[in-house]
């Protein structure tokens, strides 16, 4: 099952994703990671890619989706994989329907602004192993250390109000087009999220063909 997992920012969609990720057997691939794994390993589409980044330029939909096509061949991916991040816009999702990369459903995590805006705005991440705890969801032991390395809990700056809202604003703007988009070819399912994480999760499995 070749899936993409759709939604805005703090919707929670990277969370279920490593859920599904164990219950299916299929890796979650995001376009940073692929991205930073291809510079590091110094492929040759690699080296592509970090020519555009240290140049501050974005990288070209094609070399993503070829990195993309490069990375599915790779043994865990023979069940599947769940793309979180990408595309972003319509004509990424055109760029990939006229690669060979085959999707068989696309899954639309919702949540109102509000949920969103609690969730990531009470996010707080460790500065030594990065690791994520929530205020209310997720608290530290104690309050402002990690539990896992005793590193120092912070709030990017992206995870505060002003930032989420930006980043609200870009998402509509240029990834809510793909709902329609894949409303049309028929194979997008709503997630509702103003739930618990667990809900979530089982909601997602239910509908995973």
């Amino acid at each position: 099952m070749n899936l993409i997992f759709l939604g805005p920012p703090g919707v929670g969609k990277g969370t279920v994703a490593k859920h599904v990720t164990k219950e299916k057997s299929i890796p979650q691939i995001s376009t940073g990671d692929l991205l930073r794994a291809a510079v590091k390993q110094g492929s040759e589409l690699g080296k592509q890619a970090k020519e555009y980044m240290d140049s501050g330029k974005l990288v070209p939909d094609n070399l993503i989706i070829n990195l993309m096509k490069e990375r599915i061949l790779e043994d865990d991916c023979k069940n599947g994989f769940i793309l979180d991040g990408f595309p972003r816009t319509i004509p990424q999702a055109e760029a990939l329907n006229n690669s060979d990369v085959k999707i068989d459903q696309v899954l639309n995590f919702k949540a109102k602004e509000e949920t969103i805006i609690q969730r990531l705005s009470g996010r707080r991440t460790c500065k030594s192993c990065n690791a994520i705890f929530h205020i209310t969801n997720i608290p530290p032991k104690t309050e402002g250390i990690c539990d896992k390395c005793q590193g120092e809990l912070f709030q990017r700056d992206d995870d505060k109000p002003e930032a989420i809202k930006k980043r609200l604003e870009v998402y509509k703007q240029q990834t809510e087009p793909l709902i329609e988009f894949y409303k049309k070819e028929e194979i997008l399912t709503d997630i509702e999220t103003e739930q618990p994480i667990p809900g979530i999760v089982k909601d997602t499995l239910a509908v995973i063909i």
